[in-house]
């Protein structure tokens, strides 16, 4: 056991924070699943939908995944013609992935379905209830960050 009441207060909200994420992904994979997409590929199709090109650095950023994963995953997207990689006319060190025709139809046929799939494993919250989970996510995202920087200091 855990002798200080705020260690295991946080043991407690994590485990249920790990929980949720789990049924949430739990409802949305098999969709994702049907059209042969992980969560992660259907991360990378829809962050360059909405931010245009964007580098394997970028990429990992929006998306909190390691290069060596995210490579791999650009890859099989490339390799279904999904995505492709172009290099900078100005700086051809540079790689952006960009959406081909096939993963545009693809991400606009996807991702409306996908995001109703959320909305609905969300159901159990109202709007109220949404807004301060978010706030408090984004505040626990944020001083988390903090914390594992300092701590690798």
């Amino acid at each position: 056991g855990v002798d200080d009441p705020a260690v295991a207060a946080a043991v407690r909200a994590y485990v249920k924070l790990m929980r949720a994420q789990r049924s949430v992904v739990a409802r949305l994979e098999p969709a994702l699943a049907a059209c042969a997409l992980t969560l992660t590929q259907l991360g990378v199709l829809e962050a360059v939908l909405h931010l245009g090109p964007l580098t394997h650095g970028e990429l990992g950023r929006k998306l909190l995944t390691s290069q060596g994963n995210l490579a791999d995953v650009v890859n099989k997207l490339e390799k279904r013609g999904l995505v492709c990689r172009v290099r900078a006319a100005q700086d051809r060190r540079q790689v952006r992935v960009e959406l081909s025709d096939a993963g545009r139809v693809l991400i606009a046929q996807v991702f409306p379905r996908h995001a109703a799939d959320i909305a609905a494993a969300m159901a159990g919250l109202d709007a109220a209830e949404l807004a301060v989970l978010e706030g408090l996510l984004r505040k626990l995202g944020r001083e988390a960050g903090v914390a594992s920087v300092v701590a690798a200091h």
